[in-house]
């Protein structure tokens, strides 16, 4: 027979269960976003690429204005920048391609919490 505590502890687990699938369908859903995001950044790769080169070419050359004054300097770092370019490339989309996803995700999901 149930007792009066019984039906409460009852009440309380189905209480329980109904917020632990909620949260359990949140973040099912959150996973299903990450993988929505990383077969976009799989299959738009070309399109990271050019902006990861323009993200470069401005941010390069914004540095190089601001900390060498110098016109020979200026002019020798410039040169540098660019021959490193390609390898900035590989490491800046090997990044991007393995945290970009992750981090859009939970900024999203962040934007979503109340």
């Amino acid at each position: 027979m149930l007792t009066p505590s019984d039906s409460k502890l009852s009440k309380q687990q189905q209480i329980l269960s109904a917020v632990s699938e909620e949260e359990l369908l949140k973040q099912q859903r959150i996973q299903e976003v990450l993988l929505l995001i990383d077969s976009l950044f799989q299959r738009e790769e070309a399109t990271f690429r050019i902006i990861i080169d323009c993200l470069y070419d401005v941010g390069s050359l914004n540095l190089i204005n601001k900390k060498f004054h110098s016109r020979y300097l200026n002019f020798i770092m410039k040169a540098i920048a660019r021959f490193s370019k390609p390898i900035f490339r590989i490491y800046a989309l090997y990044w991007v391609k393995k945290n970009s996803p992750k981090l859009i995700t939970n900024w999203l999901a962040s934007k979503v919490k109340f």
